[in-house]
């Protein structure tokens, strides 16, 4: 049998250390050799001895999504073995942290990470009330986190000089040491009346980066 299917572009091959890696733009490999943690639901195969376990729903098993509040739930990976995660044909990005690094993240662009990773949930200062309340999760300590985006993301540096307003609904994260405000782009008065663009923006100030999706958040599906 011949294809273009089994070029080594699609093939998987066997992991030769643990760990994730990128499979390909839109999926991460993961060779598990004891623990790991995923959005549950994101598991598209497997192969080996490995366990699947819903975390608990306490405050350590979901990452709070941005705006909503609502609750992303996590699932721990055990035993030893290669898995593969995916949601919805998104974009997949893998950071490495070391030590002392932070960054803030949305729970919905949330796909895999390692076990040595701590994660909080945090109220993003000085949101305020907006949406049922703003929500983000920081990610510290050392190892992989991997990530989606719907389409390609955009990584846009935050100066003294140049602060960034981004929408609430299209922001990913942020690096640390950034401070965080609203701003409010029209008066009340416009919005009753149906004034155009957008009523109200997460203001960036200080020294980093944000990463931002070329569009704006869609509701997330109810996980079963």
């Amino acid at each position: 049998m011949k294809s273009d299917l089994f070029s080594s572009e699609h093939m998987a091959q066997q992991a030769t250390a643990p760990g994730m890696t990128l499979q390909n733009s839109k999926s991460i490999k993961y060779a598990v050799n004891g623990e790991m943690h995923a959005r549950q639901g994101s598991m598209i195969a497997f192969r080996g001895n490995l366990q699947f376990e819903r975390k608990g729903q306490g405050i350590g098993g979901l990452l709070k999504r941005a705006v909503t509040g609502e609750g992303l739930a996590l699932m721990a990976v055990r035993g030893q073995g290669e898995a593969w995660f995916a949601h919805e044909a998104a974009n997949c990005f893998i950071v490495e942290m070391d030590q002392g690094d932070s960054l803030t993240i949305n729970g919905r662009n949330v796909l895999c990470f390692d076990a040595t990773l701590s994660y909080e949930i945090k109220t993003v200062k000085g949101a305020g009330m907006v949406g049922g309340g703003l929500f983000n999760s920081v990610f510290t300590g050392y190892g992989k986190l991997g990530l989606m985006c719907e389409g390609t993301p955009i990584v846009i540096p935050v100066t003294a000089a140049q602060p960034v307003y981004v929408d609430t609904d299209a922001v990913v994260g942020w690096s640390q040491h950034l401070t965080t405000s609203l701003h409010r782009s029209q008066s009340v008065g416009s919005m009753v009346r149906g004034g155009s663009g957008e009523a109200v923006q997460l203001v960036l100030q200080g020294e980093g980066f944000v990463i931002v999706r070329p569009s704006e958040a869609r509701p997330e599906k109810a996980s079963n």
